[in-house]
């Protein structure tokens, strides 16, 4: 059942498959809660999904149920059947993250020095409007200089200068999310400069060469640990190699250290490893791949040769 208000008689009509549609007057979750109410004849566990449930609502369905009614958490249950796409949300998925991809050649023109971070955004989201996107899948990183070195550095009035560019966005196309990050370098870069983004994009494609089903999302990551490692730059890979991707822009599973999630086909992940200096600059670069029988398919096949501008 989904209970809802006036606002969205229509809407829900229109987009609501598999479930009855209750329009009431009352706030939804105390709608819920009356009408498990007048049903819970002995005690009954009410699940919730606490990753999107706020600590207010969680208050008003405890006030509104009767004691013998108890919540909790569902321990990712909702997650963790998202995890496996079907046929039609991998084609969905696919045309995102295209088009996300297709928007790549608009950042590298509108990448100039003196222009501000936020302008490069801005031209960037409204391409996506034009080409179909339906919103951003997050708010766009575009990193500059020393500001290369926020792993989140979203865009600011910041002017790009010389350095490295950081470029991180994504869109969302008939639900469903993509997210990709490119680097680019405005300048030449030194020699100390193209050696720190070949060693991230190495670990990068090593990560990306084992992904496959049977394998575990915490080995992944640790492939692309070790050859940054290598490299001298393990101390400034300051966040996991990657996250799931579907309907929100972070799902199941995580790839990160010690994670024993195995890899199905199916599963649609990242792959971003990155090293941050401080105050000195950052690299990272991201593709999402989707698990096949055999190995994995690379959805966002925009170039990672280092571009200089």
């Amino acid at each position: 059942m989904l209970f809802t208000d006036g606002r969205y008689r229509i809407q829900a009509g229109q987009e609501v498959n598999g479930a009855r549609i209750v329009i009431g007057k009352k706030a939804p979750a105390v709608q819920a809660a009356e009408w498990m109410s007048g049903r819970a004849r002995s005690r009954l566990n009410l699940g919730i999904e606490a990753e999107y449930l706020t600590v207010s609502t969680r208050s008003a369905l405890q006030k509104a149920l009767p004691s013998r009614v108890r919540i909790g958490a569902t321990a990712f249950m909702v997650e963790h059947l998202r995890m496996i796409k079907d046929a039609a949300e991998l084609a969905r998925i696919r045309k995102a993250a295209q088009l996300g991809s297709n928007l790549f050649r608009h950042v590298v023109k509108a990448i100039r020095p003196g222009v501000t971070e936020l302008g490069v955004a801005a031209e960037l989201e409204y391409q996506a409007r034009k080409e179909g996107a339906e919103a951003m899948s997050f708010e766009t990183i575009i990193a500059s200089g020393k500001r290369s070195a926020l792993p989140h550095g979203r865009a600011t009035g910041a002017r790009i200068g010389k350095g490295f560019v950081v470029c991180d966005f994504g869109v969302i196309l008939a639900g469903y999310c993509s997210d990709m990050t490119r680097t680019l370098h405005v300048g030449e870069p030194s020699r100390a400069a193209r050696s720190f983004y070949r060693a991230v994009l190495e670990a990068q494609q090593a990560a990306l060469s084992v992904v496959r089903p049977g394998i575990s999302t915490g080995e992944v990551d640790a492939v692309a640990r070790k050859l940054l490692k290598k490299s001298g730059l393990a101390k400034y890979f300051t966040h996991s190699t990657g996250h799931g991707v579907g309907l929100e822009i972070h799902e199941a599973p995580r790839v990160a250290a010690g994670q024993k999630e195995i890899l199905e086909p199916g599963m649609v992940i990242t792959i971003e490893p990155g090293a941050y200096l401080p105050e000195k600059w950052g690299v990272r670069i991201e593709d999402m791949v989707a698990v096949t029988e055999r190995g994995c398919e690379v959805l966002t096949p925009t170039s990672k040769e280092l571009i200089t501008i």
